[in-house]
């Protein structure tokens, strides 16, 4: 039995990463973060909050209506960090809960002075006007739609408004090149996430077989997540079973598992806002056929082959060309493709692709899908996923194995070392042998 459902995060990790960004500014700047907005459903029915992960990586405040404000070269050093939380009230307390308090607030975040949130555009009028660059959130991952308009979006229009003749600077490449390296706090956080994750696997090993719904599968995970410490799944979970484990993106887990199906679960928790990102496929039935079997195998080996190529220095596209390689002479052992096409294919390699579709690794984080500078190599500290997959549609199977790996400067550490993979460890495992 825990004390309570969360551990602490060190503030000093948010302290250390307002110092990195301060090092990244331009001379007599100002940077001004929010907090995300809590979005609705529909009648009065709301989202659960999830804070912008800017502001949560620099203060570690997960509470809405919160500001940030950077000013490193003001005048008065009071001015120089300024959180703004919102003010509580009986009325609050009564129906949401108390908020942070000041005192709160500073002690999560290591900023000495906080401010309540109505306070906030009367400060930022007085400030602004003594800086010469302003810098901004804007959501540049390679991969956002971005479609609703969010705080920051907004705030962008106020401010550009009532300040026309300042310069303008994008935050989102500092935020990237900060948050790409992560920091002690951050990697025993993420490994708190797999140990989670790993336990929600094992309980499922033993519930896995014919004739059980994807959805009870997904029930089983959430369960143990949530009396770990959890707040429950990292992104949306993946279970299929048999041709849906060829989907990348299927969601919807409403099939029954049959017999002599395999059941690819792409499912993993979170921890205090870090994610984990696992992958892990068995057969429903507790064995692998030997076709299934080979299958597999070449799929470990190619992710254990990523992982010698998942090193500082190396750059991304040459580590997915390199992986790409592994799995075409794997697809020519597996009789999936022919030796001499294979040596004719182009660049673009698209008899691979028909069975491997995908990319090897993404960074991980405060998001699943992290942000990073673009086609940086790849550097220590950072954590990447390793998530090499073959599908064969016409057959019915689906193999991805993925774990999370932080890049070390000898060697990687593997962050889901203790989480099942071998073959004969997962048949034994069901069969209630191990």
């Amino acid at each position: 039995m825990q004390g309570v459902r969360y551990e602490t995060v060190d503030p000093q990790l948010f302290v250390s990463n307002r110092g990195r960004l301060r090092s990244l500014l331009k001379p007599n700047s100002i940077v001004i973060v929010h907090a995300n907005d809590i979005y609705p459903t529909n009648a009065d029915g709301t989202m659960p909050f999830r804070q912008q992960n800017d502001l949560y990586h620099l203060t570690g405040v997960n509470q809405e209506e919160t500001v940030l404000i950077l000013m490193p070269d003001a005048y008065e050093e009071r001015d120089r960090e300024i959180l703004f939380v919102k003010e509580t009230s009986e009325l609050i307390a009564i129906w949401e809960g108390e908020k942070l308090s000041k005192e709160q607030a500073s002690a999560v975040s290591g900023i000495k002075r906080v401010e309540w949130v109505q306070t906030f555009e009367g400060l930022l009028h007085r400030l602004v006007p003594q800086v010469d660059h302003i810098y901004l959130v804007t959501n540049e991952h390679l991969r956002a739609e971005v479609i609703v308009e969010t705080k920051n979006a907004r705030f962008i229009k106020h401010c550009q408004a009532r300040y026309p003749l300042h310069r303008y600077e994008r935050l989102a490449p500092l935020m990237h090149q900060i948050r790409a390296i992560k920091q002690p706090e951050e990697i025993r956080m993420i490994q708190r996430a797999c140990d989670i994750t790993e336990a929600g696997f094992r309980r499922v090993l033993g519930f896995i077989q014919p004739g059980v719904g994807e959805w009870e599968i997904e029930a089983e995970y959430m369960h143990e997540f949530l009396r770990s410490g959890s707040k429950g799944f990292a992104y949306t979970p993946i279970i299929g079973s048999g041709k849906n484990a060829c989907v990348l993106h299927y969601i919807t887990n409403e099939q029954v598992c049959q017999d002599g199906d395999l059941l690819l679960m792409d499912v993993a928790a979170e921890y205090m806002g870090w994610n984990a990102d696992m992958t892990r496929t068995v057969p429903v039935n507790g064995k692998f056929t030997p076709r299934q079997r080979a299958v597999y195998d070449a799929v470990l080996r190619i992710k254990r082959g990523a992982n010698k190529l998942l090193r500082p220095g190396t750059r991304p596209i040459d580590y997915q060309m390199a992986v790409v390689e592994m799995v075409e002479k794997e697809l020519v052992d597996l009789k999936l493709l022919d030796a001499q096409e294979a040596k004719k294919q182009g660049p673009e390699k698209l008899l691979v692709k028909k069975y491997f579709m995908h990319g090897t690794s993404h960074h991980l984080g405060l998001d699943v899908h992290d942000v990073a500078p673009p086609n940086e190599p790849f550097a220590e500290g950072m954590v990447f996923t390793i998530e090499p997959g073959i599908y064969i549609r016409e057959e019915g199977i689906g193999i991805r194995l993925e774990n999370n790996i932080v890049i070390g400067r000898d060697s990687n550490t593997d962050l889901m070392a203790g989480i099942p993979i071998e073959a004969d460890e997962i048949e034994e495992l069901m069969a209630g042998k191990a």
